[in-house]
């Protein structure tokens, strides 16, 4: 076994790594499978993180390791808007085959979810001939310039960056839990329009169906139907970020198809190809082609290795039931957390929409006063006993579980039961 320790890399890391990238375990990952992942030390850990929503399909999936290790052999890069490849027109049809929506779609292949995001701006602005984005409390985008601006928490994403782009206006996300309903949303949006530009200054309303960074809140059907009638009555285009929901993890491939209306534009990331960097921007065609040609691309957009990666997992998806198997591990684990909350009442709410779950802590029962003290233990003592955790929120007082949905029943219990554990130490 190799004498480094996960405290002799981080003392590395410290001194050639800048701070602002941050650190969640204090743990350098070696090897990984499935759902468990082994650190330097040889200590194996349950995986609830899933590289934060990237490994729908597992760690090294022996499916998506075989297609990327055949690409290799065949072409790593050629630059697509130089002499393209099959896998990235094949992997654009199977998406626009997915994406909601009854239209003529095209889908742009790039990188990262920000990168995603930054085009879908992009592509409004061109097919709108309009600048301004309506954008929501609680909303995490990325940490580009743009999707910073996007993103509703300055702590700390932008903090000590000075301003953002402009044209960005925010309206209320809407939280049941928290006193937002839906009339309270759009009635914020229609403030927008009296109070900071009318509506034809504004090009496009992008949300996520379920907020991943802000706390894994779930818009309301009603909602997404007034938006979609809102945009469509002022000429504005709808953009679903569906950077964390995609690829399976709310138990369809895309959130929005429980929505109940079409976005005009999706962005999605993460998990659609199982560990490897790709992203894009699905949406109307004829939005799609409002750039004109050498607007869109990048020098690694749509890398076939990548491109191989996500045709994989689209068969994986279908092969091993995972769509199914998302609703199962969400029916399993929102189970057991309800069975644990029964006993602690600092737990306020457990939510989810397929398995994108979320457990919310407050300082006592019936109290909505955020509890991030207890959500920051939970998530120490759960690593101490061989678990991953994520926390998230605004007040940083949820805790989110993205396990792979290619998990065992048994280590999802053996999760749920390191997660009692936790909270009973905490009383």
């Amino acid at each position: 076994m190799s004498n480094k320790t996960n405290e002799s890399l981080m003392q590395r890391r410290i001194a050639a790594v800048p701070r602002g990238v941050g650190q969640i375990h204090p743990i350098f990952a070696e090897s990984a499978k499935n759902a468990t992942v082994t650190d330097v030390e040889g200590r194996e850990f349950i995986d609830f993180a899933g590289g934060i929503a990237v490994l729908n399909t597992g760690h090294v999936h022996p499916k998506i390791i075989a297609a990327v290790e055949a690409q290799l052999h065949k072409l790593t890069h050629t630059c697509f808007q130089v002499l393209a490849y099959e896998p990235y027109v094949e992997l654009c049809e199977k998406i626009n085959a997915k994406v909601p929506g009854d239209f003529a779609k095209k889908t742009l292949l790039v990188t990262t979810g920000s990168e995603a995001v930054e085009n879908a701006i992009k592509i409004a602005r061109a097919a709108t001939g309009r600048a301004g984005v309506i954008a929501f409390t609680g909303a995490y985008h990325g940490r580009t310039m743009m999707t910073l601006g996007l993103t509703g928490k300055v702590v700390p994403y932008s903090a000590g960056m000075g301003l953002m782009p402009g044209g960005i206006f925010r309206a209320l996300y809407p939280n049941e839990l928290h006193g937002v309903s839906v009339d309270d949303s759009i009635a914020s949006i229609e403030r927008i329009f009296k109070n900071d530009a009318e509506p034809r200054d504004i090009a496009a309303i992008i949300l996520e169906p379920v907020q991943g960074e802000g706390g894994f809140y779930v818009a309301p059907k009603e909602f997404m139907k007034r938006l979609r009638a809102l945009c469509d009555q002022h000429g504005i285009l709808l953009i679903a970020d569906e950077v964390q929901t995609g690829a399976g993890r709310t138990g369809t491939f895309f959130a929005m198809e429980q929505m109940g209306v079409a976005p005009d534009l999706t962005t999605f990331a993460k998990s659609i190809a199982g560990g490897f960097p790709l992203a894009g921007v699905c949406g109307k065609a004829e939005y799609m082609d409002a750039i004109a040609p050498g607007g869109l691309g990048g020098t690694y957009a749509g890398s076939p290795i990548a491109c191989a990666a996500a045709l994989a997992v689209m068969e994986v998806f279908e092969e091993e039931k995972l769509l199914e198997r998302s609703q199962a591990v969400g029916e399993r684990l929102v189970a057991g957390l309800r069975k644990i909350q029964d006993k602690h009442p600092i737990i306020g709410d457990v939510r989810a929409l397929g398995s994108m779950i979320a457990v919310e802590v407050f300082d006592k029962a019936g109290s909505h006063t955020p509890n991030a003290a207890a959500v920051a233990s939970v998530v120490a003592k759960a690593r101490d006993k061989g678990l991953i955790l994520l926390s998230c929120g605004t007040y940083g007082n949820v805790l989110r579980i993205l396990v792979p949905l290619t998990s065992p029943d048994e280590q999802l219990d053996k999760g749920l039961a390191i997660i009692e554990e936790c909270f009973a130490e905490l009383a």
